[in-house]
């Protein structure tokens, strides 16, 4: 006759009191807990001392997201003689907790019925934090979306309708409007898929000398066509770092967020200077974007470089910054904030040189 599992009196020596999951194990075909570590006391807000001995299913009386008992669907005990468990998957308690449960169901041969049931838990807050930044993701993509395929959408309809009634001039700005939305969507997709590539760790550059001047003008120029002030912006460019060694289209993305920082957050001038680097790393220029805001304040230094992160009631998706770390690392730089000359914001991204 196969003994029932039997869970050992001394689990905190053998390690399970320690592990970063909650464990609940019941056994015998009373299905009575035996084992409750303290990491599932904190998941569940039970004790283990009032859990112990009686049903599981009383015990733990999980529910699926529709109130119904998961006991009744699962049926460990009475269900099909092949199953051997079940994936992680969220259920709650009736206090509302919400937990991600796994299962693992123990037979002492192939077919035979379930002896024991061991559960494994984790807190769902994880999740919960997961699908919230999804969810903001969600709803700042369609928001940046709308604007500009709104755009396309009217003029390249207007066009179609009416081409002979509008002059060259007409024609040629709906087209040069059409374009610059359609950048601004690629740019947005471009965006998500470098969040993604951070992420996971799999973002790759491929760094070359660039001459660092024309690059600077460019964003000028192309926010005096926007409507800007030219004179809203400076450019300076210290001796000895007119080429800086980055991925030109990287580098092209670090400007521009950083730049599109300073328009957004600041107010009067924005200035942009490369000088050499004084950090305690190899050789390296910094590429610096001050602005004349109100700055950023120390508490909030780090976090304007996490995903999401939205100062005040300004638009945006929040990557901005959050992209712009992660494609400075990437080139083996850092990126910091720091007070600007006026009392802006100043913030410094370091590329090193090339070998």
């Amino acid at each position: 006759m196969v003994e029932p599992f039997r869970v050992p009196d001394d689990l905190a020596a053998n390690g399970l009191e320690f592990i970063p999951d909650g464990l609940v194990a019941a056994v015998g075909p009373a299905r009575t807990v035996r084992f409750m570590n303290s990491r599932a006391e904190r998941i569940t807000g039970l004790r283990a001392q009032d859990l112990l001995g009686r049903d599981l299913r009383e015990a733990l009386p999980l529910q699926d997201l529709g109130g119904d008992s998961w006991w009744d669907l699962a049926d460990p005990w009475s269900g099909l003689p092949s199953r051997t468990g079940h994936r992680e998957r969220l259920l709650v308690l009736p206090s509302g907790r919400e937990l991600l449960v796994t299962a693992k169901y123990v037979r002492p041969g192939k077919g035979q019925p379930v002896t024991s049931v061991v559960l494994g838990l984790r807190d769902a807050e994880s999740r919960r934090r997961s699908e919230k930044e999804g969810a903001a993701l969600l709803t700042s993509v369609a928001h940046e979306l709308r604007s500009p395929l709104t755009g396309v959408k009217g003029f390249s309809s207007t066009l179609l309708r009416n081409w002979d009634r509008f002059t060259d001039d007409q024609k040629r700005l709906m087209l040069e409007t059409i374009e610059a939305d359609a950048d601004r969507v690629t740019r947005l997709i471009t965006e998500l898929l470098d969040t993604s590539r951070i992420g996971v760790g799999r973002l790759t550059v491929h760094a070359q000398p660039l001459t660092v001047l024309p690059r600077l003008e460019a964003q000028v120029e192309r926010r005096v066509a926007a409507g800007a002030e030219r004179d809203q912006f400076e450019i300076e460019v210290g001796e000895g770092v007119e080429v800086v060694w980055a991925d030109p289209d990287r580098f092209e993305q670090v400007l521009t967020n950083l730049v599109d920082n300073a328009v957004r957050h600041g107010r009067g001038r924005v200035r942009m200077s490369v000088e050499r680097a004084s950090w305690e790393g190899p050789a390296a220029a910094d590429v610096v974007v001050s602005d004349d805001g109100d700055g950023i304040r120390p508490e909030h230094r780090e976090l304007v470089f996490s995903r999401f992160w939205q100062a005040g009631a300004k638009h945006g998706t929040g990557l901005g910054l959050y992209l712009v770390r992660g494609l400075v690392e990437a080139h083996g730089g850092e990126v910091v904030v720091e007070d600007g000359p006026t009392g802006g914001a100043r913030l410094r991204a370091t590329f090193p040189d090339g070998d």
